[in-house]
């Protein structure tokens, strides 16, 4: 696969992909380039419906610039922990925020977690966001903010008694289940509908299959969630299970259980 940014040409012809309605995998193969990288490259630059090709590109050149002025002149740029190769890091990361994007957080939220995750501790100090993603430290409360009130980073004190934000082997666990109970609690309230609507009417009909299709799904999510736990604490020179267990127990019905993919 080709390395090196995205040339003024690659990005026309994205925009092109776009407009004829090509999936980001089709625009990805036809420039020999990987898919993530144009999915970053749209969704940091408008989305599929705002992206253009020419105000990319300079957004591009000025965030490049930005960083040039960013780094300390007459020295190099700390190098990366286990020979890590800095510029390689910096577009996971990208990466990474993309997907948190696509999710639904919002951009700074993203890219604060994003930054979490791939910190070796696995917490880090406002300033430590600061430094590493050159925003304001309003922008860095804001986000951790918003990230606590989702369950997904906690704050703590270091032997310093200064604060650090952090992402624990068991925040996706946790952010699974108050997601499924978020499901459930929908479920509840379109089988509130049945009665106010008419048990014999179409509409009471449709809410009691979507509570019942929403009931099995954050069921099972939450069984599945209390069975793979552990994998979340597995050590890094451990193996990591190649298999879930699976979840759909044996009383579902088999049309069912077709359509829920197999680990």
């Amino acid at each position: 696969m080709p390395g090196g940014r995205l040339t003024q040409q690659e990005r026309q012809q994205i925009g092109l992909g776009l407009a004829d309605g090509l999936a980001y995998a089709e625009i990805a193969r036809r420039l020999d380039r990987p898919t993530s990288t144009i999915t970053r490259e749209v969704m940091r630059n408008g989305g599929p419906t705002g992206y253009r090709a020419d105000l990319a590109h300079r957004a591009t050149e000025r965030r490049a610039h930005r960083r040039r002025q960013a780094e300390p002149r007459g020295s190099e740029a700390p190098p990366q922990a286990y020979g890590r190769d800095a510029e390689a890091v910096r577009e996971y990361e990208e990466t990474f925020t993309t997907v948190f994007m696509q999710q639904g957080l919002p951009k700074m939220m993203s890219r604060v977690l994003a930054c979490l995750f791939t910190s070796d501790a696995g917490s880090l100090t406002a300033s430590e966001l600061v430094q590493r993603l050159q925003v304001s430290p309003a922008s860095i409360s804001k986000a951790i903010a918003f990230l606590e009130s989702q369950d997904l980073v906690r704050r703590e004190r270091d032997e310093n008694r200064r604060e650090r934000y952090s992402v624990d082997d068991d925040v996706w666990y946790q952010s699974m289940v108050a997601s499924a109970r978020g499901t459930l609690q929908l479920a509840e309230t379109a089988r509130q509908g049945v009665g106010i609507l008419g048990p014999d009417t179409p509409a009471a009909g449709r809410l009691e299959n979507i509570a019942r299709f929403l009931d099995f799904v954050s069921e099972s999510l939450i069984r599945a969630a209390d069975q793979a736990r552990e994998v979340l604490h597995t050590k890094p020179e451990s193996t990591v299970p190649k298999t879930v267990p699976k979840t759909v127990p044996e009383s579902v019905p088999e049309s069912v259980s077709e359509t829920v993919p197999e680990s």
